[in-house]
């Protein structure tokens, strides 16, 4: 059985490696990751700021750590760009908690 892995898919891909070292999508895979569920063959996947920031540190390879994207700003927003190289992968994005994110408690 295949574990469903968002991180590991992303160190699979050699587009996201390679858009990574960009900053600013770096910034926006960040982003992201944060406060939103990632659904890929009927399993869900997600992770906290901090791993987030993690993931694309460790995918930019450049020495930097979780801080260096650690609240650095839209946590939650999915850019189209981000949007479309996700579903690249077959993964689909959905917010982490509806209700919250749309002002209701």
């Amino acid at each position: 059985m295949d574990i469903v892995n968002l991180e590991w898919d992303l160190f699979e891909s050699d587009m996201v490696i390679n858009k990574c070292k960009d900053p600013l999508y770096a910034q926006h895979l960040y982003a992201a990751l944060c406060n939103n569920r990632f659904i890929k063959d009927d399993e869900e996947w997600t992770c906290s700021w901090r791993q987030s920031g993690q993931i694309v540190a460790d995918l930019r390879n450049q020495g930097e750590k979780y801080l260096d994207f650690y609240c650095s700003g839209n946590e939650g927003v999915v850019t189209e760009e981000i949007e479309k190289d996700l579903l690249d992968l077959r993964w689909t994005i959905e917010p982490h908690d509806k209700d919250t994110l749309n002002g209701e408690n």
